[in-house]
């Protein structure tokens, strides 16, 4: 079932919601059927919902002994066949990160949705956070391709959670809804769709049995699974493996295999890819920002517009892999970039890194607080003044 059940939402219901019920219907519309998570604030409202919505869609809810249980169950359900998914918040995120690993380099689809709260450590349940930016992308060991979503309001946390499933599925890989305190319990009115018609479909193996491999290079360099029961014999481990699936130390196949699953990503970049920029054509100064940080974004860039200001604002709702073509686009004309974040400056590294020469100024503020539209607005006007 890959629709959005009427009892939930209503045929082009007006709803309004939290970020964190939003996502969990979203996951329900994109055919989510397994859900297995741990309580932590502020992610809990999403297993919450969950443990009511899936039995009426005939879907399963476990709350697992810990974070490390709950990633592994995810895989072994997707590995059935299940679209699967997890929640959690940073501690419980920086728990998950093995069993991460082991989905990408296994190659196993599945959502985990980290809702970003302060830290390090135990930190600020209950406050915001925007420092798990790196750690989405480089958290497990060793190389890896990983997708990572950034919504930014309520209608997008629906959105962006039915595109990770879409993305998991199409790319075969572990997709990461990564979001903030604000955004997750923010309540806001949005429209839901009438049932949604299609879903993205995983790559099921076919043709010859004895020609299958778990592993095999493809035109896509998507390898198509084993659907149980069918027949195709497949091994899936964490060691490094050739096209068989089978364990692996020689040089070629390893290289091989690896060089297939860093490039994935690429060759799919157009359905990955994804970004929103406000006024950026005749900017002096563009911001960078995600989540609540950008929605303050948003406002500041009319507030320096009115003063005569040109500001403009770049959003990535991809995150990784990081949208630098278009970042680099949008910021030719411009003679500087602002990048507010609640944290010590982790996307303003990225965008430094992106852009090379061009002059980056971070705002960072990792008090627990959001950052407001007007300390965004008074150092992007100061930026256009110096600039």
């Amino acid at each position: 079932m890959n629709v959005v059940d009427t009892k939930l939402t209503g045929k082009s219901a007006v709803r309004l919601l939290s970020g964190n019920h939003a996502c969990a219907l979203g996951a329900i519309a994109a055919g989510c059927r397994f859900f297995a998570g741990y309580p932590i604030t502020p992610s809990s409202e999403i297993a919450e919902r969950l443990s009511r919505t899936l039995p009426e869609v005939d879907g399963v809810f476990v709350q697992m002994e810990d974070e490390i249980a709950s990633m592994a169950a995810v895989i072994g359900a997707s590995m059935g066949g299940v679209k699967a998914m997890t929640a959690t918040s940073g501690p419980g995120f920086s728990l998950k990160q093995e069993n991460l690993g082991y989905a990408a380099g296994a190659e196993i689809p599945c959502v985990i949705v980290n809702v970003m709260r302060g830290g390090p450590s135990t930190g600020m349940p209950t406050r915001p956070s925007q420092a798990d930016l790196m750690q989405a992308r480089w958290g497990s060991h060793g190389d890896y391709p990983i997708i990572v979503l950034t919504p930014a309001s309520v209608r997008e946390i629906y959105d962006e959670t039915i595109r990770a499933f879409d993305l998991a599925e199409t790319c075969r890989s572990p997709v990461i809804l990564l979001y903030d305190q604000v955004i997750a319990q923010l309540t806001e009115t949005i429209v839901l769709d009438d049932a949604r018609k299609t879903a993205a479909q995983r790559k099921w193996a076919s043709g010859p049995r004895a020609d299958y491999k778990p592993y095999g290079i493809d035109g896509d360099g998507i390898p198509a699974m084993s659907r149980p029961g069918a027949g195709y014999r497949t091994h899936t481990t964490g060691l490094t493996h050739g096209e068989d699936g089978f364990p692996t130390q020689n040089p070629e196949a390893v290289t091989r295999n690896l060089s297939r699953l860093f490039s994935k990503l690429d060759r799919h970049r157009e359905v990955i890819d994804k970004w929103e920029a406000l006024q950026c054509d005749d900017a002096d100064v563009v911001i960078v920002a995600i989540g609540i940080s950008a929605r303050a974004a948003t406002r500041a860039v009319e507030l320096c517009r009115a003063q005569g200001a040109r500001v403009g604002l770049f959003r990535p709702i991809t995150l990784w892999p990081f949208p630098q073509a278009a970042l680099r686009q949008v910021t030719e004309r411009a003679r500087a970039v602002l990048v507010p974040e609640m944290n010590a400056g982790q996307l303003c590294l990225e965008v430094e890194r992106v852009l090379g020469g061009k002059p980056v100024e971070g705002l960072h503020l990792f008090s627990g607080d959001a950052i407001t539209p007007v300390e965004i607005a008074a150092r992007a006007t100061a930026l256009t003044q110096e600039a």
